[in-house]
């Protein structure tokens, strides 16, 4: 590999500049060795995030984010496979009901996911809540799970694009998480090396989300299904809402009990609607397009597949989840119409009730986290129960009150309610 060094890389593109292949290639082999150091690449992030990079930068970036490490085969797996990334918003469970739910289809699902930070939830975090299930598996583990039961969700080995890992922490720190070749790149070098056949992009928009904007959320939509299709790996995208949060629940098991609802045909019709939306985006592209999702949920197939799932990873699907031993209820003020429940108040609140971490280690409780009775555009009268908080430790109700504080909205004229659609717009 050609000799650079970072100054030159930095001020490059501090000036506006499009770096060179080689360029790319050795500072990010440089800072996964330890050669460049991290206020070197703190520097060169803050340009990033100033001046952008082109589509032809962002792509060789990522390139070189999965070369710092290993890449998944998948071949072997006997039927095709299709993967789903959610940039995270607030009771965004959909991955629990719809990896079983796809995999049931016929179509193999390779997920290995997160956890949370702040006020988003963490999929492992989740799982984790059913007793004996474990997110740590081998390759082999991982490859045998996925041919005999067709869906796996599991936590990234460390081998998996080290670069990302190291600059996923420095971005954390600098002020430059925001950087959407930053984001695109740490998303779908993960993604690529997973080797999945094809995937299906979640990109959250609202007040709950990442993204705030339509803008920005579509900037960093179309971005990543560029870099897909680029590394050959057929890539849509789904604009979907989070302003108001999904389903009626955010915590870690809490959110496991709705999940487990969905698949045996209830549920909130919001998180339904979104798990059928996504299922059928990764049917077409498994090339399994003629499967309807519906009517394999209707089945029951799904909920033994996730029976399935949970059991080849050590869990016990029958045993009872935790519940958290302190509960609050925050009573309606008023009667009308909830015209508004914000996803970042709940979040917040579900994240100082212990659901959530401050730091990557910390602790969560499995039982924590919020339930709300009424969803926008539903009648409430004054004194019902509108949220009940969930927590093992009391005295954190107060900061979680606080976070609600000017979460919602009722409206006493009941003035006509209009519905936000939840999947706002399709990009492929």
């Amino acid at each position: 590999m050609s000799e650079h060094d970072a100054i030159e890389v930095i001020t490059a593109k501090r000036d506006g500049g499009e770096l060179t292949d080689s360029q790319i290639d050795w500072v990010v082999d440089a800072y996964t060795r330890g050669v460049v150091r991290d206020e070197q690449m703190s520097a060169l992030a803050m340009a990033i995030l100033l001046n952008g990079m082109t589509r032809h930068e962002i792509a060789r970036w990522t390139a070189a984010m999965i070369a710092s490490g290993e890449r998944m085969d998948l071949s072997a797996i006997s039927r095709p496979t299709a993967d789903k990334h959610s940039t995270g918003g607030v009771g965004d469970k959909i991955t629990l009901p719809l990896a079983p739910l796809v995999a049931a289809c016929g179509v193999a699902v390779p997920q290995l996911s997160g956890r949370g930070l702040g006020h988003t939830g963490g999929t492992l975090d989740k799982l984790e809540s059913i007793s004996g299930w474990r997110a740590s598996l081998t390759n082999e583990e991982f490859s045998a799970q996925l041919e005999k039961v067709g869906a796996v969700i599991c936590a990234a080995g460390a081998g998996l694009a080290p670069a990302d890992k190291k600059l996923y922490a420095l971005r954390d720190v600098t002020g430059t998480v925001e950087a959407i070749p930053l984001i695109a790149s740490s998303i779908m070098s993960k993604k690529i090396a997973e080797g999945s056949g094809s995937l299906v992009l979640d990109v959250k928009v609202g007040t709950g989300a990442f993204m705030k904007d339509l803008a920005r959320a579509r900037e960093l939509a179309e971005t990543m299904v560029a870099l897909g299709t680029d590394a050959g790996m057929p890539t849509v995208a789904l604009l979907t809402d989070m302003s108001t949060p999904l389903g009626l629940t955010a915590g870690n098991a809490l959110e496991v009990r709705e999940s487990v609802e969905v698949l045996a045909g209830g549920g909130p019709a919001d998180v339904v609607e979104l798990t059928l939306a996504l299922a059928t985006e990764m049917l077409a592209g498994a090339g399994r397009g003629d499967v309807d999702p519906a009517a394999v949920l209707a089945s029951g197939a799904a909920m033994d597949s996730w029976n399935a799932m949970i059991r080849a990873q050590g869990g016990d699907p029958g045993a009872p989840l935790p519940v958290a031993r302190e509960t609050h209820v925050v009573a309606a003020p008023s009667s009308g119409v909830l015209t508004r429940l914000d996803a970042m108040a709940v979040g917040l609140a579900s994240w100082r009730l212990g659901a959530g971490r401050a730091a990557l280690g910390d602790p969560v409780q499995d039982g924590a986290g919020v339930v709300w009775h009424a969803r926008p555009g539903d009648d409430v009268t004054g004194g019902q129960p509108l949220l009940t908080l969930h927590t093992d430790e009391p005295e954190r109700f107060d900061r979680a009150l606080e976070a609600l504080s000017g979460g919602f909205d009722i409206d006493a004229a009941g003035t006509a309610y209009e519905p936000f659609p939840l999947v706002i717009e399709r990009l492929s």
